[in-house]
């Protein structure tokens, strides 16, 4: 895995560098000193891990996940632990209290390459197959992927709309995310997957998908806007 480290303490980034180096995955493409410097290397290299330091000068860490339209798996890097809301809401992989100790390092690193397996795999059975076999109620049931409208978390569940059915299926929203076409399911917001081709309209922070309305995420609407072929 390319990855890049981000912080303004020099001698922080000597220490990510010597972890890095003991995990044979990880192959350490770069080095930034702040958030706006980072923006700029990631708009041309291609990087799929940051340890990223939340509290810098200027831009700080959560504001430059923000910016980033595709955004590469993220671990964060912070003194306090008072940022996991945010985390969870921009799908950070994990984040690490400093100092940083090697056990933990490689837990959450081990925790990266999952997603990043796991992102590679998707998109080789989304190439064979147009639908998923889910267990609802003891039954298992065939769902088209075209037939799916929208998808909403409740926690280690979630319910599956198609127009003529709803699905209470056991997983969770990140996994379900994982087994869907990444081109035409789209994270609406931090509850809700949705089927773009299903939406009709969109109308400040609501789309609605047929007599439903759902919430769009702050985060999540500027690249959904570029989802939408908009003319």
């Amino acid at each position: 895995m390319n990855c890049l480290i981000v912080d303004d303490d020099k001698l922080f980034r000597t220490a990510i560098k010597h972890l890095i180096e003991k995990v044979n995955f990880l192959n350490l493409k770069g080095e930034c000193s702040d958030a706006v410097e980072a923006f700029n290397y990631l708009k041309n290299e291609p990087i799929d891990l940051i340890f990223l330091d939340v509290e810098m000068p200027g831009m700080n860490g959560l504001d430059l996940i923000r910016q980033l339209e595709k955004r590469p798996i993220t671990i964060l890097i912070t003194a306090k632990q008072n940022y996991a809301i945010e985390a969870f809401e921009l799908n950070v992989a994990d984040y690490i209290i400093k100092p940083i100790t090697l056990p933990r390092f490689m837990t959450v690193v081990s925790r990266a390459k999952e997603l990043y397996d796991s992102k590679s795999q998707r998109v080789a059975i989304d190439n064979k197959t147009d639908y998923i076999f889910v267990r609802s109620n003891s039954v298992l049931t065939k769902i088209y992927l075209r037939d799916i409208v929208y998808i909403q978390a409740l926690g280690d569940y979630v319910n599956i709309f198609t127009p003529e059915k709803r699905y209470a299926v056991h997983i969770t929203l990140r996994k379900m995310e994982e087994k869907l076409m990444a081109n035409k399911f789209y994270r609406l917001h931090r509850s809700y997957l949705v089927a773009v081709d299903h939406i009709d309209t969109v109308e400040d922070n609501t789309a609605f998908v047929g007599k439903h309305r759902l919430p769009i995420g702050e985060q999540y609407k500027k690249q959904l806007l570029s989802r939408l072929n908009l003319v």
